[in-house]
């Protein structure tokens, strides 16, 4: 079956419009919705001049320099720190910037060092501790992940994706949203993910309901180093099974069904969905990848999974491994090294593009809300959930346990908290439930199989939906 395509209220269609032509806009709308045109476009030259500026500190390994004015990850933090009070100067303020720090040590740390991620939050006027986080790291490294003194470009991983990040916080701080958007720089993702865990952990401590993840890492190449060109895809990597399980969850899951139907999971379904995506006909087409990320590897999203927050990778469709942790050098005629030679920025600036549709169109939702659905050993099905804040509406979705979409849609109305389903035989089928606004944008689906619930997992046995 083909996927369910959901309604987009005007200002995101207009929004998406704008970004996919690079037509100047007029003024962002109010709280959250409207009919104006993006304020900023996605910029090709803008990323270029990120990335570029980000090669220049020379390295930004995580045990370089911290004092350095001009060579070192102290100096990169430092600049895109000003660059983010820059971006809210021009927005009147709307940026509240934040230097999360702890002093950390580890395997690929034997030295307690001083670790530091740049964010940016732009408060949603409605509610604001829902929160949509844009990420990438900010370090880079050479062949040796402990030489902290050599080049280290980092062009492409991950120039840009921070490049990515700060664009987004461009475009999308010429407007309003119901619910918070964070811009993240994290620091540490080289020597092993530390700076994502730094987030993951304030994130915690501030009580945000993560609604989504979108971490950006090597977002800014086409070509592969077996010469395989494909600029007409971006990857989106989901784990299926949760990644705060724990055994009372596996064992509903081996009972119920679910392992494949994690909130980070659904948030990939979400992504590939959006009419933006063209899901293999737009501009930059979404492969989903069902695998935590790339074999035997990992990035900043995982530590947001383990502690039970909705989060993606977004990555190239094709690698070079020649131009990725590499030492600068030319070897039996092969260039090596990660430098903007070997990006493409058309491509980058697509990524980028798609990266605002979602945050744009994730802010602008309620959150998914809580469900559960009774079928065993019954004809029928029941559908119920928990109502959220902001919800003009639901829809119940249903998909073939085979099938990778969700289809057939039934929408109710913001007073329903349940749905029957007669003659639906629950064994043959999964059910979810999204949560629609006033404005009619549309959450993701939340699915009503044990641990679909885009929240931490409790633990043991959670409270039903009704």
């Amino acid at each position: 079956m083909e996927p369910i395509r959901r309604r987009r209220p005007p200002w995101v269609v207009a929004l998406a419009l704008s970004i996919a032509s690079g037509a100047a806009g007029a003024a962002g709308p109010g709280d959250g919705a409207g009919d104006g045109l993006a304020g900023r476009e996605v910029s090709a030259a803008r990323l270029r001049a990120t990335v570029t500026r980000l090669v220049g500190f020379g390295t930004r390994h995580t045990l370089s320099a911290q004092d350095d004015p001009v060579r070192g990850i102290g100096a990169a933090r430092a600049w895109a720190a000003g660059t983010f009070r820059a971006i809210s100067a021009g927005c009147g303020q709307c940026l509240e910037l934040t230097l999360p720090e702890s002093t950390t040590s580890g395997a690929r740390i034997p030295a307690p060092v001083r670790l530091v991620d740049v964010v940016a939050v732009q408060r949603g006027s409605v509610r604001p501790d829902e929160v949509v986080i844009i990420a990438a790291h900010i370090d880079s490294r050479a062949s040796d992940v402990m030489d902290a003194t050599s080049d280290a470009p980092g062009a492409n991983d991950d120039g840009s994706g921070t490049a990515l990040v700060i664009e987004a916080a461009r475009v999308l701080s010429a407007r309003r949203f119901p619910a918070t958007i964070v811009y993240a720089l994290l620091s540490g993702e080289e020597q092993g993910l530390y700076g994502g865990k730094l987030l993951a952990d304030q994130a915690r401590a501030r009580g945000w309901t993560v609604k989504a993840v979108l971490n950006n890492d090597i977002v800014g190449n086409t070509r592969g180093s077996d010469g395989l060109v494909d600029a007409a895809h971006v990857r989106v990597f989901s784990e299926g099974p949760r990644g705060d399980a724990d055994a009372a969850l596996a064992g509903r899951q081996r009972a119920m069904g679910g392992e494949n139907d994690s909130p980070s999971r659904n948030l990939s379904r979400f992504i590939a969905a959006l009419p933006e995506t063209g899901n293999g006909a737009g501009p930059l087409a979404v492969r989903q990848v069902w695998r935590a990320d790339r074999a035997g590897r990992g990035g900043d999203h995982l530590p947001f999974e383990e502690a039970g927050f909705p989060a993606v990778r977004l990555s190239v469709a094709v690698e070079n491994y020649d131009h990725q942790h590499q030492d600068v050098r030319v070897d039996k005629g092969v260039r090596y090294g990660d430098l903007i030679a070997f990006m493409d920025f058309d491509y980058l600036r697509r990524v980028t593009a798609l990266n605002v549709a979602v945050a744009a169109r994730l802010a602008a939702a309620p959150m998914p809300p809580v469900a559960s659905a009774n079928f065993a050993v019954r004809t029928f099905t029941e559908v119920a959930w928990k109502p959220v804040a902001g919800a003009a509406g639901y829809t119940v979705w249903r998909r073939r346990t085979d099938a990778r979409d969700w289809t057939m849609p039934v929408r109710v109305p913001a007073t329903a908290t349940s749905l029957k389903l007669p003659g639906v035989r629950g064994d043959d089928w999964f059910f979810g439930v999204s949560a629609r606004g006033a404005d009619g944008a549309e959450s993701p689906v939340s699915s009503a199989l044990p641990g679909g619930g885009f929240a931490p997992w409790a633990g043991g046995k959670p409270e039903p939906a009704r």
